[in-house]
């Protein structure tokens, strides 16, 4: 093996493998982003936008504030083409305290107990897809714990196993969403597909066409996020420079094209007023043309991107967490990765343990109302990464930029208003409203964690990329 492959190959500055090619990294980010949203939240997009055409909008719009993200994320994937890369820009920009605060809510709250709720909709549907009766709550819990503890140790065998769980995965759901457009392609006559429902039906009368499409468009961006895992995960990523920027871009496309066909097939293969009334709503539409198995088959498709977006946290959420114990800010222990394995699995084991413990403990109901309470910070930090781009170009001028976003700086302001848009428009939901000290205490408890054990924490000087070296950190910690 020559010197180059030998480089190629391994990331000389943590010891991890860079076994991933844009493929696998393009999945990671579709597989991040294609949860089991899409096969539900269009009819409440429907429901709030009043008629297909308008709902076709607000994804269409939803889907152009998804792309100018993506460019954004492009330019500073290429920036920081390292593991953890986002927990490194945020601290760049802003300083540890606020990086701190976002991989620390990530890890503990919205990405474990995103783990939780998704092990226990894929297992539903899996149960549903097999036919084999009503499971009880505690055969619930059982089958989504093992799943959990299954896909955590196919992670820290290996990236190439979790890439290979990640690849096969996003093939079936990309492929299910396809198999329902061609259905839809395929039926003789479509269905009524424009319909205005009444002010009373949708619930949002006197706001005119721009606040209906606003209302629809919030649902619909909730349905886009994940891009940001290619930020995590660059250490174990081919050419990063160049393939982090490609799989974010080319994620983000092919998703937008994705949901807009699917959209469009679910309202030719049921009417706008079926999708407006759909409590499951890729089951009706396939049943409908293909009765008797048409809800199993769905069943399944649901479960395999369940299984797909729990299998995309545990690859890229650890990833995160260690790029900042790497830096000196969490500790220790998650800064270590496997000598045979080169995965980072204490950093696997915190973020798939935490999923159990809120499964186990916290139960079904108490994790959707952590999640539903810190979503906002989610967004909030979305906004923040977008802005900042501004403050980078400004503070890094000179850096190499494999990729500059267009139509700078108008593209990242409209993604950051779109970004804080849909966190008011969060927040406006009296469900997210009523719960939202969760989230607010979650922030606190995280600042407190980072002034009790992190705020002195010795700086590693910078190298000559920006990045912090492992090595001058670790001895400076342990010094």
């Amino acid at each position: 093996m020559g010197m180059n492959e030998t480089a190629e190959r391994n990331d000389s500055e943590t010891g991890l493998r860079r076994v991933m090619g844009p493929f696998g990294a393009t999945c990671v980010v579709i597989g991040a982003i294609i949860g089991v949203g899409i096969f539900f939240t269009p009819s409440e997009v429907a429901r709030l936008a009043g008629s297909s055409g308008m709902a076709m909008l607000a994804w269409a719009i939803a889907g152009a504030i998804a792309l100018t993200g993506a460019l954004t994320f492009a330019e500073l994937g290429g920036l920081y083409p390292h593991t953890g890369g986002q927990y490194e820009l945020l601290r760049d920009s802003y300083g540890p305290l606020p990086a701190f605060v976002y991989v620390f809510c990530n890890a503990t709250a919205i990405q474990a107990g995103a783990i939780a709720i998704i092990a226990i909709i894929c297992v539903r549907n899996l149960w549903e897809a097999v036919g084999t009766g009503t499971p009880d709550a505690l055969q619930v819990s059982a089958a989504s714990a093992m799943l959990i503890v299954g896909l955590a140790l196919a992670n820290g065998i290996g990236v190439k196993w979790g890439s290979s769980v990640q690849n096969l995965t996003v093939c079936a759901k990309v492929g299910t969403l396809l198999v329902i457009t061609g259905i839809a392609a395929t039926v003789d006559s479509a269905k009524p597909a424009v319909g205005l429902m009444n002010a009373q039906q949708n619930g949002v009368a006197g706001i005119g066409i721009v606040g209906l499409v606003f209302a629809a468009m919030i649902p619909a961006m909730f349905s886009f996020g994940g891009w940001q895992h290619a930020l995590w995960i660059g250490g174990e990523i081919r050419q990063p420079q160049r393939n982090v920027p490609f799989a974010i871009i080319t994620g983000v496309v092919t998703v937008v094209v994705v949901y807009l066909l699917v959209n469009w097939a679910y309202f030719r293969l049921l009417g706008y007023g079926g999708v407006a009334g759909s409590e499951t709503l890729a089951a009706d539409a396939v049943a409908g043309v293909w009765p008797g198995y048409g809800r199993r088959a769905i069943a399944a498709g649901v479960a395999l991107s369940a299984c797909g977006v729990l299998n995309a946290q545990l690859l890229s959420g650890p990833r995160l967490v260690y790029g900042m114990a790497l830096d000196g800010r969490f500790f220790s222990p998650f800064a270590r990765i496997s000598a045979h394995r080169a995965t980072p699995i204490p950093a696997i084991m915190l973020i798939a343990g935490m999923a159990l413990v809120l499964l186990l403990l916290a139960g079904e109901e108490s994790v959707g109302k952590l999640i539903t309470g810190v979503v906002f910070i989610d967004g909030v930090f979305f906004a923040l990464t977008g802005c900042a781009l501004l403050v980078l170009r400004r503070k890094r001028p000179q850096a190499d930029r494999p990729l500059r976003v267009p139509g700078y700086p108008v593209v990242p302001l409209l993604f950051v208003v779109g970004e804080i848009g849909i966190v008011v428009g969060a927040f406006r939901n009296p469900e997210v409203r009523s719960v939202a000290f969760i989230g607010v205490g979650w922030i606190i408890a995280a600042a407190i964690c980072y002034l009790l054990f992190f705020r002195r924490s010795p700086q590693a000087p910078l190298s000559q990329s920006g990045r912090r070296d492992p090595e001058a950190r670790r001895d400076a910690s342990r010094a």
